[in-house]
């Protein structure tokens, strides 16, 4: 069952506005974060995807990667059970399969220890 249902991907240029959302109504575990990530075109499928967005479950505090900070922004609505993150001031460079991901206990850095993850959703940056 798919727990985690990534959205909004879409091919924009760049300057460019995006919404990508995660739907985890699906999901019945516990939550101690909930983060997205990336994994650019060319990189293989064993290489760690890289951590761009981060919100802690209990305080709500956001964290995020030098490459994205000051043009994305993470955010959730808990009635909707859905992760959001808005993109703006698209780079050519931010073209990449994302996808959403949740940590259950505090395990690791800000961006290991993430056990459940959703398939995905592609963003293309191109003039």
């Amino acid at each position: 069952q798919v727990q985690l249902a990534e959205s909004g991907g879409d091919s924009v240029q760049p300057g460019g506005s995006l919404t990508l959302s995660c739907d985890a109504s699906a999901y019945t575990g516990s939550i101690y974060s909930m983060a997205w990530f990336r994994r650019a075109p060319g990189k293989k499928h064993d290489e760690p995807r890289e951590g761009v967005a981060g919100l802690l479950d209990s305080s709500g505090a956001t964290y995020y990667s030098d490459s994205v900070k000051g043009r994305f922004t993470i955010s959730r609505d808990s009635a909707k059970n859905t992760l959001y993150l808005h993109m703006n001031n698209l780079k050519l460079e931010d073209s990449a399969m994302y996808h959403c991901a949740i940590k259950e206990i505090p395990v690791g850095g800000r961006w290991s220890g993430f056990n459940t993850w959703g398939q995905g959703t592609q963003v293309t940056v191109s003039s």
